[in-house]
């Protein structure tokens, strides 16, 4: 139970109401009932008292069984050259191979993805349902639909029974075997297989340096200089705390912390600590003091009179935006410039991680946390899969125990499997106050007491989305050359909220060799809409790191001979990355 006096504690009603909700958030998997039933009643209530919604759905019904009895007859006399009804999105890959498009199977994933559409058709465009009931419709049936899909089931995959005939069942018995696996570690709160061959301090997070400051919530490390001379100004990154710093610090070959260190900047990293109960009031402010401002005197101590190339990804990247906005009112001028890392200021378009963001899911999700002190990793790991269920759930569920296919581990997927945890006061701060109600970009954030305003940066400003992200969307990202009144450059690079700021230079993903846009805006330049920006912005091929070094080696001073290292409380990478 909370202890009195605490962010927590409220009224015995307030806490027999927390401890219900708690409860039952453990049999809905966080997901509020009544946010779920308010959609569904808007959606269906607004359906009914529209015949000619309801007439369109019908008529597109009458439509798609005419066109698969179409397909289905041509299948029957054997024609090969058909046209399909339809054809799976360009990001769906579970009818990819040719066996899907011969029958029996052509006719299974026809009529799925026949349905999934009027599915969509139905749950959308509903005149009166507000705008977050029909997300939440659309997102509720796409789930249910994606569940059944024929993929998801060995008798109508035509993958799994060919690879069974040829491996004589091999296949399946290899997928038992991850099954079992992934059970036993699951119950025994073990991270997944592979894992184990990337432990930070032995083949991640290895880049030399040492941890020259330490409180109740970061270790600040600075790293060792690879080069004769480095740019005077410092670079500060400020991770998410939703994950571990490493991600920055990968294998050697991928380190952005690395490469930095090689091209001549002195590189100070914040690694969070793993919060516990203990910490349930620490709060978002108590984040930036202790995380952005406590690391700020730290590399005072070691350059002094240095500004420094601050660097924030995700919410770290949130945060930071709040710390540069109050930074001309306290007038202590300690930034040269800032990025930010596919990290969102205007929570207005966050993506499908609004389909969790209302009054009723943030109180059911806030006594959630209210129980423990935190949010738990495992619930925080549900949600980002429950938004990618496609990906990252059932066609997992087929690779691995249908089809027996265990990819190999590597660095970032073992980094993704080392989760952290939520403080019950800051997240729900965050929720309320950045995503529901959007205080950093309506100015109604405060900062030491004062609301604060993007506008007030004055320092210039790079910013990083990427095209794939589900988290950060990069139409997000890209307002904040519409909040602040500075230079901004934005880059727009291809891959996700990860695998994108990750792109060393030479990196091959799974869609082929990297590419970027970069576009800078002045003060005195007009507006450019997002879509406007990404036709009229020319594409260049590789890594963005280079675009991004070079933009701030243009904004530092000539080179000198390294700073003095800082007292040295323990080696990178640090005991607070390895807190469980």
């Amino acid at each position: 139970m909370p202890r009195v006096g605490s962010f927590a504690a409220r009224t015995v009603a307030d806490v027999v109401d927390r401890a219900s909700h708690a409860a039952a958030a453990r049999l809905t998997a966080g997901l509020s009932p009544a946010a779920l039933t308010l959609a569904a009643l808007d959606w269906s209530l607004h359906l009914a008292s529209s015949p000619g919604k309801t007439m369109s759905l019908v008529e597109s019904a009458w439509r798609k069984q005419a066109e698969f009895g179409r397909f289905a007859l041509g299948c029957a006399l054997g024609r090969s050259d058909q046209q399909a009804c339809i054809e799976p999105a360009p990001q769906d890959r579970r009818f990819a191979s040719a066996d899907w498009r011969a029958p029996p199977y052509s006719l299974a994933a026809q009529a799925f993805l026949l349905t999934e559409q009027w599915w969509k058709e139905a749950t959308t465009g509903v005149r009166g349902v507000s705008a977050h009931h029909e997300r939440v419709a659309e997102f509720a049936a796409r789930q249910l639909l994606d569940m059944m899909a024929p993929s998801n089931f060995p008798a109508s995959n035509p993958d799994v029974i060919r690879h069974t005939i040829e491996e004589g069942g091999a296949n399946l018995k290899r997928g038992m075997e991850n099954f079992a696996d992934d059970v036993a570690r699951a119950i025994g709160g073990q991270p997944p297989s592979g894992t184990e061959a990337f432990t930070p301090g032995r083949t991640v997070a290895v880049t030399p340096g040492k941890v020259i400051f330490r409180n109740r919530l970061i270790e600040l490390i600075q790293y060792e200089p690879s080069t004769a001379t480095v740019r005077p100004e410092p670079i500060l990154i400020v991770p998410a705390w939703i994950m571990k710093y490493y991600i920055l610090d990968l294998s050697p070959e991928n380190s952005m912390v690395r490469h930095l260190v090689d091209a001549g900047f002195t590189v100070f990293m914040i690694s969070w600590k793993n919060p516990t109960e203990e910490d349930r009031d620490l709060g978002f402010e108590d984040y930036r003091t202790l995380g952005i401002e406590a690391a700020l005197d730290a590399i005072e101590a070691v350059m002094p009179g240095r500004r420094v190339h601050a660097t924030g990804y995700c919410i770290g990247g949130t945060l930071l935006a709040t710390a540069a906005a109050a930074e001309p009112a306290n007038g202590r001028g300690r930034f040269a410039s800032h990025t930010f890392l596919a990290a969102q200021t205007d929570f207005h378009e966050a993506g499908e991680l609004t389909l969790f963001i209302d009054e009723s899911q943030l109180a059911f999700l806030e006594d959630m946390m209210w129980e423990r002190g935190f949010l738990d990793t495992k619930q925080m790991a549900g949600a980002f899969q429950m938004l990618r269920s496609n990906d990252l759930v059932w066609s997992r569920m087929v690779r691995e125990y249908m089809l027996g296919d265990r990819p190999a581990f590597n660095d970032l997927m073992a980094w993704n499997a080392d989760a952290t945890r939520m403080p019950f006061r800051m997240h729900t701060e965050y929720l309320k106050g950045l995503f529901l109600h959007n205080d950093l970009a309506e100015g109604r954030h405060r900062v030491d007491g004062r609301a604060v305003a993007l506008e007030d940066i004055k320092v210039p400003i790079f910013a990083v989305g990427t095209e794939t992200d589900h988290v950060a969307p990069w139409r997000s990202v890209y307002k904040i050359g519409l909040l602040t009144d500075t230079e901004v450059t934005f880059l727009l690079t291809s891959g996700g909220h990860n695998a994108g700021i990750v792109s060393e230079p030479g990196h091959v993903g799974r869609g082929g060799r990297r590419h970027y846009r970069m576009a800078t805006k002045s003060r005195d330049d007009i507006y450019a809409e997002p879509d406007r920006w990404l036709e009229e912005t020319p594409t260049a091929e590789g890594s963005w790191w280079p675009a991004w070094f070079a933009w701030l080696a243009a904004r530092s001073g000539e080179p000198v001979p390294p700073p003095p290292m800082g007292p040295a409380l323990a080696a990178a990478p640090g005991s607070y990355v390895h807190g469980e």
